[in-house]
């Protein structure tokens, strides 16, 4: 069964995951529906998500649905040992702790493929790799993903149409990358670069490597901290709307000989290249916010340095180029690797997507085809709703009047 750290951080974890639960009260509203609808009764969910006190509310959640869970960790760095073990203290069957071996953790993503999971759950798409490889006579009812990154990897599948079970792009709702990637990584991929270097923002460089909806967010709490933020881009539009948001928009050649602070959120390799880190100043400070610690080149970073100290914890020094910069939480998600991961009011909106999206594939067994999905929009209003309650927030409603007017044509200048 369950393989973790240290059990007896079970109380601890216990009260993490309470204080999640009172911030999550959309959620909360969800779980109190699945106690008396069961939906998910004698159904197994295997699940490679960040094992977090937000992921723990949802993991009780989906149990008091019916569900009997088995998780893992979805990034080595990211599990917090003490609410791995309070899970493991209330039954649920836990693979993971901060700071796994790259083989612990390949065995704990087949471990929870080995379980025949009548749905999955990824963030990233490691587990539904190996529903795809080594698993791929199990049966699956569907699966959700949560990230860009993991997205990414759905398409390629289906493109390639060896895809073999629905799966929901849960990253594509509104409530989770106009939340979640926006605010949530803004706020602590930030909080997990100033745990590690304890740099000051404001004055600084700061180079944003991508701009999506994570790079946005980012880009902005980086100029409210006081940073001179550069945006770094591939993509035409995305560039366009970071130079028309105020901000400096030039290849990463020439950003990499500006930039004191570096951040990629792009979901690609390397876009940091060990020839990039040859341009740069000395001290400069380099994080990653992607889900894999592949867009920063971190192996060429290790075959080109003449030495690697560790300074604070998740803070490594690289002297290499004749000079030295700083990799934070070993280019792996230094929102989770060096801090908590998104505050647990975002990651209400996010898990909700995640639990109704397990639902909806319930619900619709056997009558989707193997692709991927995005949730209805009505779904993703539902969950809105949940949580403004939970904010205590009230909004209007259309009148008869409005409505009738929205669905007619007959109607113009008076």
């Amino acid at each position: 069964m369950s393989e973790i750290k240290d059990p007896k951080l079970a109380e601890s974890g216990k009260k993490q995951v309470l204080l999640a639960e009172e911030r999550m009260g959309g959620l909360i509203k969800i779980r109190e529906r699945f106690e008396n609808e069961r939906p998910f009764s004698g159904l197994k969910i295997g699940m490679a998500l960040h094992v977090t006190k937000e992921t723990a509310v949802l993991v009780r959640t989906l149990e008091a649905g019916g569900a009997e869970i088995h998780i893992a960790g979805c990034n080595p760095l990211s599990t917090q040992d003490n609410v791995a073990a309070f899970l493991a203290s209330e039954g649920t069957d836990v693979y993971g702790y901060k700071g796994e071996t790259t083989e612990d953790y390949n065995r704990y993503i087949d471990a929870i493929a080995s379980k025949k999971p009548d749905l999955t759950v990824d963030d990233g798409g490691d587990l539904l790799y190996a529903m795809h490889t080594k698993y791929k006579d199990v049966e699956i009812i569907g699966g959700t993903e949560e990230t860009t990154t993991g997205i990414i990897r759905l398409r390629a599948m289906e493109n390639d149409k060896v895809l073999r079970y629905p799966a929901i792009a849960v990253n594509d709702n509104l409530t989770k990358h106009l939340l979640d990637n926006y605010y949530g990584t803004g706020q602590s991929a930030l909080d997990g670069i100033i745990r590690s270097s304890n740099v000051l923002i404001a004055g600084k460089t700061f180079v944003i490597v991508g701009y999506g909806d994570c790079g946005k967010g980012s880009a902005l709490r980086a100029k409210g901290m006081g940073a001179n933020v550069i945006v770094t881009e591939v993509n035409p539009f995305r560039a366009l709307q970071a130079h028309l948001d105020g901000f400096r928009v030039m290849p990463m050649n020439e950003a990499a000989k500006l930039g004191d602070i570096f951040l990629t959120v792009t979901g690609d390799k390397h876009v940091i290249s060990v020839e990039h880190i040859g341009l740069m100043k000395p001290g400069a400070i380099l994080a990653n916010a992607g889900h894999f610690d592949l867009e920063i080149d971190v192996k060429g970073m290790k075959e080109k340095a003449e030495k690697v100290e560790n300074i604070r914890p998740f803070f490594d020094k690289y002297h290499m180029f004749r000079k030295y910069v700083y990799l934070c939480a070993e280019g792996r998600l230094v929102n989770l690797g060096a801090a908590e991961g998104h505050p647990s009011e975002v990651m209400a909106t996010s898990f909700a997507g995640q639990a109704l999206a397990l639902e909806y594939l319930v619900k619709n067994k056997g009558k989707l085809d193997a692709q991927v999905y995005t949730l209805p929009e009505e779904i993703d209003m539902t969950i809105s709703r949940l949580q403004l309650e939970a904010f205590g927030i009230k909004i209007d409603k259309l009148t008869e009047e409005q409505i009738k007017y929205l669905n007619s044509w007959n109607e113009g200048t008076s």
